[in-house]
């Protein structure tokens, strides 16, 4: 009998190699779909959804590729403001001043002085401009934060006020037209039938998911989301970086608002308003820990051409901007608690 059992037990469990049973592979699913790959997954799917209703509801209204590239060029400008905040809320700070600096770097970048230096040598100081402007709101930011030991809520609500206010000051509350046309000419045409604004979103994107995966910048940035102390025991000079992090965001506010003159042909202080909020909720729909130390830019594109597309689905179904926003705010609320949700899960 005993030497029955194992030919027994060799043709019921066939040979297989080790680690490779039924068991294990049932164990990597859920792993695989409880992380990043699962999360994106399921914001893919949920775009999907919006698109289904978007084509049942509007029909060709909504499928139609002038309507598509309208959504994409809505979320371009969003999206490179969310690009900028995913780096710091990874890192577990928040910046709700980007839409005010968005709106600022618009108002200086097309004032009568920088564009007559444009016309005069190149259109580019258009652009160098509003990048100037927002880097330097934003390093300021960072210098309050890191070494000023001001909240980051506080200092960024004050820059986000100030800013407003100054953008204000300098155009006297006027639109601001923008009439340098070889900028126009660079940031308003197609490029293989695509708009460049979207392009510019794309490049954004695809660098802010280098720098964030690919490289030690991004590594440090998790680290400090995930325990400053432990990174500034490990060597990493974490206030600078904090720095760093809140001049990158002021950077994307600055290409946003090169951006926003390119769609609007004007600058005003009235850009940008509420955009943070657009930006934040974008960045934590997408699956970016609001209390730092996770990340995903991919996430964040996602949660913007969500944000995007049922926007674009209530207007195509004539429905109020107050219904808008409700709904908004129950998807907010839902991405957080799911957040929690993992959280727990992954601290057990």
């Amino acid at each position: 009998m005993s030497q029955q059992n194992p030919t027994a037990e060799a043709v019921a469990e066939p040979d297989r190699p080790p680690g490779r049973g039924d068991g294990a592979t049932r164990a990597r699913r859920p792993a695989l779909l409880s992380g990043a790959v699962g999360r994106n997954l399921g914001l893919v799917l949920a775009l999907a959804a919006l698109c289904v209703v978007g084509v049942v509801t509007a029909g060709d209204r909504f499928a139609s590729f002038d309507n598509v590239m309208t959504i994409l060029r809505l979320a371009a400008v969003v999206g490179v403001l969310s690009i900028g905040m995913t780096f710091v809320i990874t890192a577990g700070g928040i910046d709700l001043s980007v839409g005010s600096v968005m709106g600022l770097a618009t108002v200086w970048a097309s004032t009568l002085a920088t564009q007559t230096m444009a016309e005069d040598y190149h259109w580019s100081i258009v652009v160098l401009t509003a990048l100037a402007v927002g880097t330097a709101a934003g390093l300021v930011n960072g210098v309050l934060i890191a070494y000023g030991n001001v909240v980051a809520f506080m200092a960024t609500l004050a820059m986000m006020v100030a800013a407003r206010g100054l953008a204000e000051i300098i155009s006297g509350r006027q639109t601001q037209i923008v009439k340098v046309d070889g900028f126009l000419d660079a940031f308003r045409g197609d490029l293989l039938g695509i708009p460049v604004l979207v392009w510019m979103f794309f490049v954004v994107a695809v660098l802010g998911w280098i720098l964030l995966n690919r490289t030690t910048f991004g590594r440090r940035t998790i680290a400090v989301g995930g325990n400053p102390e432990a990174s500034r025991l490990a060597g990493i000079k974490v206030r600078r970086h904090l720095m760093y992090l809140y001049g990158l965001a002021g950077l994307t506010a600055g290409i946003a608002a090169v951006m926003m003159l390119a769609r609007t042909t004007a600058g005003s202080s009235t850009h940008g308003q509420l955009y943070e909020l657009d930006a934040i909720a974008a960045v934590v729909v997408g699956g970016t820990l609001l209390a730092g130390g996770r990340g995903t830019i991919v996430g964040t594109v996602l949660g913007v051409l969500i944000f995007m597309t049922l926007t674009n689905v209530f207007t195509q179904n004539n429905m109020s901007i107050s219904a808008q926003a409700v709904t908004k705010g129950v998807i907010i609320v839902v991405a957080v608690l799911l957040q929690q949700r993992f959280a727990r899960r992954s601290s057990t």
